[in-house]
């Protein structure tokens, strides 16, 4: 044992630690023994503040009144005899019990054998001093006061809350009534009495305010408060007076023992008898709700426009909208805006209301796409209103701004879309709209990006100029030709939105014409958004490119691609960071060469994945999208002709010059087509079957070649359009049965449009053997919108395919079943040992994964959630590293 002298001075100094434990322990014991005690006292005080005893009779009251006090009296006993006052070594026991090695009771012992050996005492000895220093760290043990275990149901918190209840809606003069069920207050109790509430409306949030708590003469309540008056005892000794709710006609009697009204007015409330009171009814004002727009909409790159805003009511808003109305007068009224717009009626969208909180004062940000309302990019005045629960309104000024939208920068779709808005502007410009895109058309291959939508904008004119050349447009023509111009001017813009690569580099293009044009802030810094959104795609969708590579070649060697995609593309992000500063700046000029720099980087990332990539066969998504990309190009070329057919119906020799040029040119394709096929059985004549979407051979380049070389003699009769319909529609059931993605919900959205198709070239055969040609081009028409939208969700299948299958290609790496691995990611042997084959410490850059390392093992060991076991595993890695 330790000095005596030393060890009394130890204790000293522990003794408020001991005795604040001794206290928290006797806590403990008392909050154990007695919870059920004051648990029963609080709800029996919430019962009666809550006025429920006080509507019994009175030899209920006195019943019950007996039975709590023995209940009361019995849990006093049972609580007092589970008391137990700690001991002052239990205390010392429980502080000990927290330090590590329990040096208190160390300092106690004394060595059992080798007393009188030096290096044993001094070994003692020092063993002491380490339990000494130890001791002098202790500190009082918090006492645990939690009742859980003992009150699973949680009775004492209902308790509490009944009180809190009561506090609110009850009256703590209420005990005071007791004493009235006494004998001798009995007979007082006789006498008449009164009871009154006033209750706001609900949405104010106001609480019920009792009558008989209200201290002076004076009450204020909202206008629609409910008064709720009761009348105890004799009749006709207490009577009502009030002027506050405008009551006519047939009322109740004054001294009736339930009435109700409402407060519309200032005045008089009274009850007038034996305890009468009197009160002076003051409405409180309920403001109306005012709004404000915090400033002009602006719009993102996809055009989806935030305009910022502020409300606020005394008791909250309820609701409100927006209303957009055309500023005309604004309006550069010149090209198809000269003539007057068709009447229309204002845009009203519903205002955003927070979710959660207060809505007495808020703000908030209306957020919507206008992209395809005709008043796109057009100057209009915006005006808010907003309405509170007591259908009171408030309005914002009038506010003019653009009605910001998405913003084309390809000339040929900003060409679409201005077609598009004098369209909509007035259906007399239908005429104008197609001799524009006429002139659009011609000698502008360059800006088509392919021959498909070159040959859907010339089929939509001539549908347009059919139209007009017969009656005018109706309102489904014109909103299915706007609604066509529109996709192809989002379709040229975007371009394939799965090329990531192209998506990038029109993103770098758009942002290099706007800094050579000196576009605004706003404009540069959303085609920098643009920009990294993009790259961002890229560098995704070329990572889980390497995945895929790797898990279709299990042979391929692994690469670090995760560390080095990550490496460029923090380079890049930094690249922009420093672009989008210098341009902030005004440094165009630097700005400038900083973009080439950024391209030329991205270049030589594209060069190496070219390098590495390699080539190889087409998977059956691809194919699949191919095949029913020739299968559209095809229906449109039917389609096309079958368009030609009925205009010669109305114009027998009008264009028979131009059939003969597209005979002569059919013939040229024919004799092209005969040849590619020869050469494609030469290459593949090996092959087994077909693949999905491969013509068979050479034959579908001969038989659309002598088609068009037919064409040149003289129009086909119905009954041939009708073959070549069939055979396409049996081309299509084909690649339908052996369509990918099946089982997600991408897949079965493609095969539905598909389905849809299918349906529509049936009716598109019977209608050209039947010889209706217009029946014939509008379910062609169905047929190619339902092809292109299967299209789209095969893509959308693809993609999902892909991002599982680099998911499950990432968690191959550490799935390897009948192995665990420890907080580490390291593999545990079948003889215990733990280790890894990998070479974890190579690279050149060691220190940043070792940092990496360290930093992720003390974000572990800070999660309260892991076990005792991995939590000490990882603090002992801290302390060795």
């Amino acid at each position: 044992m330790v000095e005596p002298t030393r060890y009394t001075r130890l204790m000293h100094r522990l003794r408020w630690p001991l005795a604040l434990t001794r206290a928290g322990i006797l806590a403990e014991s008392v909050v154990r023994a007695l919870w059920p005690l004051w648990t029963f006292l609080l709800t029996a005080l919430a019962l009666v503040m809550l006025g429920v005893v006080a509507a019994l009779p009175v030899e209920a009251i006195w019943t019950l009144g007996a039975l709590a006090g023995v209940v009361a009296l019995a849990l006093l006993v049972l609580g007092l005899r589970r008391l137990r006052f700690p001991s002052r070594e239990e205390a010392f026991q429980r502080l000990d019990a927290t330090l590590k090695g329990q040096p208190l009771q160390a300092l106690r012992d004394s060595p059992a054998i080798g007393d009188s050996d030096p290096g044993t005492r001094a070994l003692w000895d020092a063993h002491q001093a380490r339990m000494v220093v130890r001791a002098r760290q202790a500190r009082a043990v918090d006492p645990d006061l939690r009742l859980s275990s003992r009150d699973p149901f949680g009775l004492r918190y209902v308790a509490l809350l009944g009180v809190i209840v009561a506090l609110f809606f009850g009256s703590f003069w209420r005990l005071g009534d007791l004493g009235d069920m006494t004998p001798g207050g009995a007979q007082a109790a006789i006498g008449p009495s009164w009871e009154g509430w006033v209750a706001p409306p609900p949405y104010t949030g106001l609480p019920t305010l009792y009558l008989g708590d209200i201290a002076g003469e004076e009450l204020s309540a909202p206008r629609g408060s409910e008064v709720t008056m009761r009348f105890y005892g004799p009749e006709g000794q207490l009577e009502l007076s009030e002027t506050v709710s405008g009551r006519v006609g047939d009322l109740p009697p004054a001294d009736a023992a339930a009435q109700d009204f409402i407060i519309e007015q200032d005045g008089r409330l009274a009850v007038e008898g034996p305890g009468g009171r009197e009160w002076r009814v003051v409405l409180v004002p309920d403001q109306a709700p005012s709004v404000t727009i915090d400033g002009p909409g602006e719009a993102d790159v996809e055009g989806q426009m935030t305009m910022p805003f502020s409300a606020r009511d005394d008791y909250g808003v309820v609701a409100g909208e927006a209303v957009i109305a055309l500023d005309l007068d604004a309006v550069d009224r010149r090209y198809g805006l000269a003539m007057d717009p068709e009447p229309r009626e204002a845009i009203r969208v519903p205002l955003p209301m927070p979710i959660s909180g207060s809505r007495a004062e808020f703000s908030e940000a209306l957020a919507e796409n206008f992209s395809q309302h005709p008043w796109a990019n057009m100057p209009v005045t915006v005006s808010l209103t907003v309405e509170d629960a007591a259908a009171q309104s408030g309005r914002s000024d009038g506010y003019d701004m653009l009605l910001d939208a998405r913003r084309f920068f390809d000339p040929l779709a900003a060409a679409l879309i201005e077609m598009r808005r004098d369209l909509l502007w007035n259906r007399d410009n239908a005429e104008r709209v197609a001799q524009v895109l006429r002139a659009v058309r011609w000698q502008g291959d360059r800006f088509f990006p392919s021959e498909t939508l070159e040959l859907r904008l010339m089929r939509l004119v001539r549908k347009v100029e059919t139209i007009v050349r017969f009656r005018p447009m109706t309102d489904e023509q014109v909103s299915e030709v706007t609604a066509a111009l529109w996709d192809m001017a989002v379709e040229i813009e975007d371009g394939d939105l799965d090329d990531a690569r192209a998506r990038m580099e029109r993103a770098r293009d758009r942002l290099q014409e706007a800094m050579r044009n000196g576009a605004s802030d706003e404009e540069i810094a959303r085609l920098m958004q643009e920009l990294r959104d993009a790259t961002r795609d890229y560098m995704r969708q070329l990572a889980q490119q390497q995945a895929r590579d790797r898990a279709n070649d299990p042979n391929q060697p692994p690469m670090d691609m995760e560390n080095a995609m990550r490496m460029t593309q923090d380079d890049i992000q930094r690249m922009m960071d420093r672009i989008q500063e210098l341009m902030e700046e005004g440094r165009m000029a630097e700005a400038q060469q900083a973009l080439e720099e950024l391209q030329q980087m991205l270049e030589n990332m594209q060069m190496t994945e070219s390098q590495g990539g390699g080539e190889g066969q087409q998977s059956p998504g691809e194919q699949a999208m191919e095949g029913l990309g020739e299968t559209l190009r095809d229906q449109q070329e039917l389609s096309d002709e079958a368009f030609r057919d009925l205009q010669d119906q109305f114009n027998p020799d009008g264009n028979s010059g131009q059939r003969g040029q597209q005979g002569q040119q059919g013939e040229d394709q024919g004799q092209q087509g005969e040849d590619q096929g020869q050469q494609q059985q030469g290459g593949q004549g090996q092959q087994q079957g077909q693949q999905p979407g491969q013509s068979q051979g050479g034959g579908g380049g001969q038989s659309q070649g002598q088609q068009q070389g037919q064409a040149g003699e003289g129009a086909p009769d119905a009954g041939d359009l009708a073959d070549r319909q069939r055979q396409l529609r049996e081309e299509l059931d084909r690649q339908r049965g052996n369509l990918p993605g099946a089982g997600t919900e991408a897949g079965r959205a493609a095969r539905d449009s598909l389905d849809r198709a299918d349906e529509a070239m049936r009716g598109a055969e019977e209608a050209l053997g039947e010889g209706d040609l217009a029946e014939a081009i509008d379910q062609q028409s169905q047929a190619m919108d339902a092809l292109r939208k299967g299209m789209r969700n095969l893509g959308e299948a693809m993609s999902q395919q892909e991002r599982d299958l680099a998911g499950q290609q990432g968690e191959a790496e550490g799935d390897n079943p009948g192995q665990r691995n420890d907080p580490l990611g390291r593999n545990a042997g079948t003889n215990g040992a733990l280790g890894n084959d990998r070479e974890m410490l190579q690279g050149p850059d060691v220190q940043r994964r070792a940092r990496d390392l360290l930093d992720e093992i003390r974000r572990r060991s800070g999660e309260a959630e892991r076990s005792a076991e991995e939590l000490d595993y990882l603090r002992r890695l801290l302390d060795r590293f």
